[in-house]
């Protein structure tokens, strides 16, 4: 009997048969965990967004642990799925080529179905437990296919390319010293992956087929997941641990210095860090350290300087009083002589006549700034009718023919009636002198109750001295507009006075209006819009004085322009004031301007 053998090693099987990985355990198209936590982390609404930075910090370790976590286990994996697949293949493989030719040996060249049965479980009967097919041609020229598992291993699950690779007759020559090699492949049937091999004994002897399950091999793989995925996840679990235990360690100084930096804003300027280590949050807090010792130095210097240019401003108005009084007394009495004086003295009696009251009301703001900034200013309350006020305060400056008023009489307020007379007297006086005729002053409540005030929209135009001025429905809708030209509806409190709501006054002119970039500075000490006049007659004190007293009562004073013209000044006051003279904003006198700021 002639000897025949199979040619080539299992490795080498391998590497000729190129036929590819059919469906090995354990592979699949998925992407990796730590793809998918880098595509997450490079979106603009990722993790990351967080405004905690505690939370941060935790995330990030947990994403930095689980992303080494993850790509060592899978390393670890593929590694070892690959050693057990490519032993259990080469043992497997190296098994069938030495049954296949220690079987085929005694096989006569044209073999009967039952020698080639005999062989096939005689190799099948090895240690490595896989099925096999032999196919042969008998004496009679006839196929024969022998198996021993007619369920699993026939022709027909043979791949095809297997055993289109199996029957290729290849070129002997000096690279290549067999016309037939054994091929393997890797295949999955019924969710069990199998290793199936091939090879054909050279010399015309019969052709082997080989098929072993692989599924303990992919059980093993599975608990060697499972336990990388444990470890993993005791992997991540740690990281968030020491992730908080370094958040805490590292933020616990940055959250006293943020609380520090905060007693810092309110005015504690003697806060202190106390300062341990020599790292960079170290070096932080003495850095925070030496910052706020110098801003304390800084604000006690001018804290210093700013008390000792308020008694200088005091002790200068105070000084100049005396002298002022003597010098008014001295004017009064040449006013009253001016028509027998020498006509060519008389203009200069008149210029010092009105220069001295100019310089009397200057000295009186200046007091009255003084008693602001020095925090001096009370509130003195009474319940103030406020259209009586109104009327009060436009008669006194003989303005009646040129203030329309508009108010229902009855709205009562606890206001300080002072320092409402001064407010007045200043917008009016500032309408008057910089916009346009007529002025039109009107009153209003908002926010007051049902049982406080009637619910009646609008009002008649009526003039200072009570009588009825006939105003176009234009001008009252003007009036009661609101600061952005919005109309607004009024309500007439009853006999009494409401705690709650506010009190609006507004001051319309009917002028060119207030430049827009004038507007922000309306309300400074001595601006004025015209830098060509910086001698007329206001001071530009006289709406920063509004604007105080309107403050000292818990309002505020807002400026605009109408767009059919003209500027309207809205001055909104609580209407009732008493919660603020609880140990509040101090006072004195109220000194009475009506300089205006344009």
């Amino acid at each position: 009997m002639r000897e025949r053998a199979t040619s080539g090693a299992a490795a080498d099987g391998g590497a000729d048969g190129g036929t590819g990985d059919a469906g090995a355990a354990g592979d699949t198209g998925r992407p990796s965990a730590g793809r998918r936590m880098l595509r997450m982390l490079g979106r603009p609404s990722g993790l990351l967004r967080w405004t905690s930075l505690r939370l941060r910090l935790v995330v990030v370790f947990a994403l930095v642990a689980l992303t080494a976590a993850v790509s060592a286990s899978g390393i670890a994996y593929w590694l070892n799925r690959n050693t057990v697949l490519d032993r259990t293949q080469n043992a497997v493989l190296k098994d069938f080529r030495k049954a296949l030719e220690d079987s085929t040996r005694s096989l006569p060249l044209h073999p009967r179905c039952a020698e080639l049965q005999d062989a096939a479980r005689q190799m099948a009967g090895g240690p490595q437990n896989y099925a096999v097919l032999l196919i042969g041609v008998d004496r009679e020229g006839k196929d024969c296919a022998a198996t021993t598992d007619k369920d699993l291993l026939t022709l027909g699950n043979v791949p095809v390319p297997l055993r289109k690779a199996v029957n290729e007759v290849r070129p002997v020559d000096d690279a290549n010293r067999y016309p037939h090699h054994l091929y393997w492949q890797r295949k999955q049937i019924e969710d069990t992956p199998y290793l199936v091999a091939g090879a054909k004994v050279i010399g015309g002897g019969p052709t082997g087929y080989m098929m072993k399950s692989l599924a303990a091999e992919r059980q093993d793989l599975n608990s060697l997941a499972w336990s990388l995925g444990i470890a993993t996840a005791l992997a991540l679990v740690g990281s968030a641990l020491l992730a908080q235990a370094a958040a805490t360690t590292v933020l616990r100084p940055v959250q006293r210095l943020g609380h520090a930096a905060r007693q810092l804003g309110e005015g504690r300027l003697d806060t202190r860090l106390r300062v341990t280590g020599t790292d960079e949050l170290a070096d932080l807090s003495r850095t925070f350290n030496r910052t706020a010792e110098r801003l304390e130095q800084r604000v006690e210097e001018l804290s210093g300087r700013e008390a000792a240019s308020r008694r200088f401003v005091a002790d200068m108005s105070h000084e100049l009083r005396t002298p002022l009084t003597a010098i008014t007394a001295v004017s009064e009495v040449l006013e009253e002589e001016a028509d027998a004086l020498d006509p060519m003295i008389a203009p200069a009696v008149q210029l010092v006549v009105s220069e001295t009251r100019r310089l009397n009301d200057l000295v009186e703001n200046l007091m009255e700034v003084t008693r602001f900034d020095a925090g001096t200013a009370r509130l003195v309350l009474d319940d103030v009718d406020v259209a009586d006020q109104v009327t009060a305060c436009i008669d006194a400056r003989a303005w009646l023919d040129a203030v329309e008023l508009d108010a229902d009489r009855g709205i009562v307020a606890r206001l300080d009636p002072r320092r409402l007379d001064v407010i007045l007297a200043n917008l009016i006086g500032n309408a008057l002198k910089h916009g346009g005729s007529p002025v039109r002053v009107s009153v209003r409540t908002e926010g007051v109750p049902d049982g406080g005030g009637s619910g009646r929209t609008g009002s008649t135009a009526v003039s200072a001295g009570g009588g009825a001025a006939g105003a176009a429905p234009a001008d009252t809708a003007a009036a009661g507009a609101a600061d952005d030209g919005t109309q607004e509806s009024g309500r007439a409190p009853d006999e009494g006075r409401s705690g709650s709501g506010e009190l609006v006054i507004r001051v319309r002119d009917h002028g060119p209006g207030i430049p827009e970039e004038v507007l922000p500075h309306v309300f400074d000490r001595f601006y004025k819009a015209s830098a060509s006049r910086p001698r007329s007659e206001g001071s530009g004190l006289g709406l920063s004085i509004a604007m105080e007293n309107a403050h000292i009562h818990g309002g505020e004073i807002t400026a605009a322009n109408f767009p059919e013209g003209g500027a309207v000044f809205t001055l909104r006051l609580p209407m009732d004031a008493s919660p603020l003279t609880d140990g509040d904003r101090p006072g004195g006198p109220a000194g009475e301007s009506t300089e205006g700021g344009r």
